[in-house]
């Protein structure tokens, strides 16, 4: 690593590995439960354990974009972090509250808002942990006179995904009201500003393993967040069918949401010839492939499966089904999980001198596994999702009748998650088998530079 400040960003890692390992290992506890008889109905009931699967999956996927920003601001702004010490309160004051909060679900201590479900203490900590991060990686780039559009891109998104978590810390006594403000968080989180965020990782990793020209890639990126803010802001929409708004709403949500591939299309496309051009030749290739599969992976499951049943006509009768889950899985998976291992597995050979710039073959192992894991998970929710479908809402099965018809497709579910499970367990290893050492390079000279942009 080039900065010193730069070690401060394996250790957001490995909080993000120990919570990804987590929210794996109830999503398989969970999967089981749809398969019956539950010993343990008392004890973890199936709704405890998808609030604690679901509410991981956030936690750990900040606590990546945290460290990836960590790292990559120092690279960008050519500098070291304004205060390291402030970077580990920080990163204590989050595992405190991530740990406690998930305790809490186990007592059902929490505010019933689905995804959103911490109390009101861990929301404020988590406000005040977002300041102090916000403050940190400004003052970094304030310091240093250096501000290039993937930081802009990188800290707008980070800085907007704080904004809008206010909604979330407002109360409501009437449900419908809550759910439609709880969907200016959750929707403009995961198909607006959380996109800006993978897409300035993206193009730092692409300019990086590829090679590509900065400014082209940059273009990208304007490209990609007038895309997410035209089509993500108003397709926001799409998720009102239930929840009593004008019936206009409906129309537009599906028309803009529709167009949320757009960009989708645009990043993959980016990708593709960014690779096309370099000839694959940064012996990274471990973190080439991550950078590919997420780009790839978004398009499939963000893009084209959220295009499926996006539409109106179409979305009153998936709406919170299988259907639903088949396309968070894939979407989340690829968009967030996957740059978070890409960013990773770039970073990875910097924080040890015994592991390979290409990857170790575990990393492979893991790679591959996960992916045919999560395409086999996905073709299980759609399967049993259609079912679900026609035989609840079409035909007019009770849901417990529906749920023992669809069972198999279940079975389909757990066979293909373990072996997701076992691809994140070796990416997992992977990551820990190795003692980190932290020797950072002679660093570059900051004086003479001039900035890209004007500072904050």
């Amino acid at each position: 690593m080039k900065y010193r400040s730069q070690a401060v960003a394996y250790w957001y890692f490995a909080v993000a590995m120990g919570l990804f390992g987590l929210q794996i290992a109830f999503g398989l506890l969970a999967a089981a439960k749809y398969l019956g008889p539950d010993p343990l109905i008392n004890v973890l009931p199936f709704d405890v354990m998808k609030v604690v699967h679901t509410n991981l999956l956030v936690v750990w996927v900040l606590t990546g974009f945290m460290g990836g920003t960590y790292w990559i601001v120092p690279e960008e702004s050519r500098t070291e972090l304004y205060s390291v010490k402030l970077a580990y309160v920080q990163l204590g004051l989050w595992v405190v509250m991530g740990v406690t909060a998930i305790i809490g679900y186990f007592f059902r201590w929490g505010t019933g808002t689905k995804l959103l479900e911490q109390p009101l203490p861990h929301k404020i900590v988590i406000v005040v942990v977002m300041l102090m991060f916000l403050y940190n990686i400004l003052m970094t780039i304030r310091r240093s006179g250096r501000f290039t559009t993937t930081e802009g891109v990188l800290i707008g998104g980070l800085g907007m995904a704080a904004v809008l978590y206010l909604p979330a810390l407002i109360p409501f006594d009437n449900y419908a009201i809550a759910t439609f403000y709880r969907w200016w968080t959750i929707h403009l989180w995961v198909e607006g500003v959380w996109e800006m965020i993978q897409g300035s990782m993206l193009a730092y990793l692409l300019i990086r393993l590829t090679g590509a020209d900065r400014e082209v890639m940059e273009k990208w990126l304007y490209v990609i967040v007038g895309l997410v803010f035209i089509a993500g802001v108003i397709g926001t929409a799409h998720h009102y069918y239930w929840i009593g708004v004008p019936h206009y709403w409906l129309p537009i949500g599906g028309i803009f949401s529709a167009l949320e591939p757009v960009a989708l299309v645009g990043m993959a496309i980016y990708a593709y010839s960014a690779m096309r051009r370099s000839g694959l030749q940064h012996p990274n290739t471990l973190a080439v492939h991550w950078t590919a599969g997420s780009a790839v992976f978004t398009l499939f499951g963000a893009g084209l499966l959220g295009l499926a049943h996006t539409w109106p006509g179409i979305n009153k009768w998936t709406h919170g089904t299988l259907i639903t889950a088949m396309h968070g899985h894939a979407a989340f998976y690829g968009a967030y999980a996957m740059i978070v291992m890409a960013v990773i597995s770039y970073t990875l050979p910097s924080f040890s001198g015994h592991r390979s710039e290409r990857g170790e073959p575990l990393g492979y192992w893991a790679f591959w596994l996960q992916l045919a894991g999560m395409f086999g998970m996905t073709l299980s929710f759609a399967t049993a999702g259609i079912g679900q479908v026609y035989l609840e809402r079409v035909l007019g099965l009770g849901f417990l009748e529906t749920q023992l018809k669809i069972q198999v497709h279940f079975l389909m579910l757990l066979a293909a998650g373990t072996i997701f499970a076992l691809g994140a367990g070796l990416f997992i290893w992977n990551f820990f088998r190795y003692r980190p050492t932290f020797e950072a390079l002679a660093a570059e000279p900051t004086a003479p530079l001039q900035p890209a942009r004007a500072a904050v």
